[in-house]
């Protein structure tokens, strides 16, 4: 019996020892992993250190070009126009390049549209200026372009003017019709279906109230690429109306690009020269491209008018 005892104290110090190994087993090798992550990490980044210099986050980069060197060229729009279409051919020349050479006023309003608009309703703002008197009387436009249309008020208030002068003249709406987001909230009448707002056919409804639609066209297409169109057709204007976009940005580029279609003469006016808006730069837009080209501005109310003469 007393063997068997002392013959069970060495497997009690086996089991001790094992116990105590497995133990110490686990943070070891813990440690062993840390510290050859460390020694990976200090060898990369010093191989890396010698084979490139990287910049550290106090490093200033040099810009490739300083601001005061930028050309105001690069802002500007340079593709080549077309010659201008003769002013007769004007309407025939956009129905066939936009409508399939159809009135757009054929069969309208489409059964899906008829209960979504109202009989009429024009609106606007600024839209009874008279600087539009002023200008058509002066300038006797045969094309009127006007970039920024809405319901279509100061449009159909030019038409009646033209109207009243004994004057043939065309006028071509470019505007998106999608509004604004949230223009909604204020004009709670005009209808959305499936998130498209129904702005376009209630412009061209209040056209039919008012007998005007052989004078007047819609171009539902963003101003931009709609004024390089008419360059590339040669679809030029004598007076021209820049009232879309009020941003900087988007006033510079309508009225660069509106310049081109001027015909000899003619004359380039817009809204909201002294409004809120000027804040989001309609004003700097048009000093800034007054002062570029060398041209005065003439003020008449809330608009602004350059003359190309």
């Amino acid at each position: 019996m007393k063997e068997r005892e002392e013959d069970q104290i060495p497997h009690h110090r086996q089991r001790r020892v094992s116990h105590v190994v497995l133990k110490l087993a686990k943070p070891i090798t813990y440690f062993l992993l840390l510290l050859l992550t460390y020694t990976l990490g200090y060898l990369s980044a010093s191989s890396i250190g010698n084979a490139t210099s990287l910049p550290t986050t106090r490093t200033r980069l040099r810009p490739t070009r300083r601001i005061k060197d930028l050309k105001l060229d690069d802002f500007r729009v340079s593709n080549h126009c077309s010659n201008p279409v003769p002013s007769d051919l004007v309407r025939q020349t956009i129905l066939n390049r936009i409508y399939n050479a159809r009135s757009p006023f054929v069969d309208f309003p489409p059964d899906h549209v008829s209960s979504l608009v109202r009989p009429q309703r024009i609106g606007g703002w600024g839209s009874n200026g008279a600087v539009f008197e002023h200008l058509i009387e002066r300038v006797k436009p045969k094309t009127i372009i006007e970039i920024g249309t809405f319901l279509g008020a100061s449009a159909i208030h030019m038409a009646r003017l033209t109207r009243q002068l004994g004057l043939e003249t065309q006028i071509l709406c470019v505007d998106d019709f999608r509004g604004w987001p949230g223009f909604r909230n204020k004009f709670k009448n005009i209808k959305m279906v499936n998130g498209d707002v129904v702005l376009m056919y209630q412009f061209m409804q209040n056209l039919v109230s008012v007998n005007e639609t052989d004078s007047v066209l819609p171009i539902p297409f963003s101003t931009g690429s709609t004024l390089d169109k008419f360059c590339e057709w040669g679809v030029y204007a004598d007076l021209i109306e820049v009232d879309a976009g009020h941003n900087f940005m988007s006033a510079w580029s309508d009225i660069n690009r509106a310049y081109r279609l001027l015909r000899p003469g003619g004359v380039l006016f817009g809204h909201d020269y002294f409004t809120a808006a000027d804040n989001r730069g309609v004003r700097r837009a048009v000093r800034l491209f007054a002062r570029v080209n060398g041209f005065k501005i003439i003020l008449d109310g809330q608009h602004w008018i350059i003359d190309s003469t």
